[in-house]
């Protein structure tokens, strides 16, 4: 035998073990992966502008986040029942006379809400701070500047935004605020669920919404309920905003509509708590 027929062989010996080890170390590796639950991540990303798509009438939509996924950072975007049971919510970076005619609504039909506010609200209402909290509502973290929070990373930053509404709220009502917070814009990410859980606070998105936060550009109450009525579904997380007129205008006939398809309005915060009790509006007079 030559010595390069000597040679040939060896290599080939070599290189067949080799492959051989490749082939067991790539089988080892898939193994050890297909044990492992791969990390809950949301659907689109690192930084996500929240969203839905309403599939199916009558039922939850599908969110770019799970509800399992949200629940490891105490969020959530629809409440877990199956009972026709409606949360309301409104965000408020400023007032422009509608939130009178919101809050008659409520109280007429017996409904707490939550009010997400920004900082300028607490300075610039604080009366309409005061009635929103004697009337029963609560009163929610919507951050003191209404930044794109998904871009703040640290944590003395988040907090200043968050702390600056306790300290407007514990001002004006002579109360500790409540530890509910909504994303501006609903932009996150999953290192503000973290900061936000780290402060005690429980992050809300939601789960029913319509376009209406144009003040220039109200849509028609036909469109609102064209919009609210057939996607509404139990342990809905209603988003509403109070500087919107058209909400101004239906919104005693939004409830009703809601109720005559039999649904009742729940206590985010009590449920988020679980310090739930039975809602009644106070005798103020």
């Amino acid at each position: 035998m030559s010595k390069t027929t000597q040679f040939l062989r060896r290599h080939q010996a070599v290189l067949a073990v080799a492959a051989a080890a490749l082939v067991l170390a790539a089988a080892a590796a898939f193994e050890v992966l297909s044990r492992r639950e791969p990390p809950a991540r949301p659907v689109s990303g690192a930084v996500t502008n929240w969203g839905l798509s309403f599939q199916q009438e009558g039922q939850p939509p599908v969110a770019n986040a799970t509800g399992e996924y949200l629940a490891q950072f105490d969020s959530v975007y629809c409440m877990p029942t199956q009972e026709k049971v409606l949360y309301i919510t409104f965000d408020a970076g400023f007032e422009n006379g509608n939130t009178e005619k919101i809050l008659d609504a409520l109280k007429k039909h017996g409904v707490k809400a939550t009010f997400f506010l920004v900082g300028n609200y607490f300075e610039t209402q604080p009366d309409l701070v005061r009635r929103m909290v004697q009337e029963g509502h609560t009163v929610g973290n919507h951050t003191y500047s209404h930044p794109d929070m998904s871009k703040i990373a640290d944590q003395e930053s988040f907090r200043q935004e968050l702390e600056k509404n306790e300290a407007l709220y514990q001002q004006v009502t002579g109360e500790e605020m409540p530890k509910l917070y909504r994303p501006p814009q609903g932009k996150f990410c999953e290192s503000n669920l973290q900061l936000a859980k780290a402060l005690g606070y429980r992050t809300v998105f939601w789960s029913l919404a319509y376009v209406d936060w144009y003040e220039n550009d109200q849509p028609t109450a036909q469109q609102a309920y064209d919009k609210l009525l057939p996607r509404v579904h139990p342990g809905a997380v209603v988003l509403l905003h109070s500087t919107s007129q058209t909400n101004g205008d239906i919104l005693d006939e939004l409830l009703g509509k809601w109720e005559e398809m039999g649904y009742t309005f729940g206590d985010l915060e009590g449920e988020l708590t679980g310090e739930k009790e039975a809602f009644r509006l106070p005798d103020l007079q």
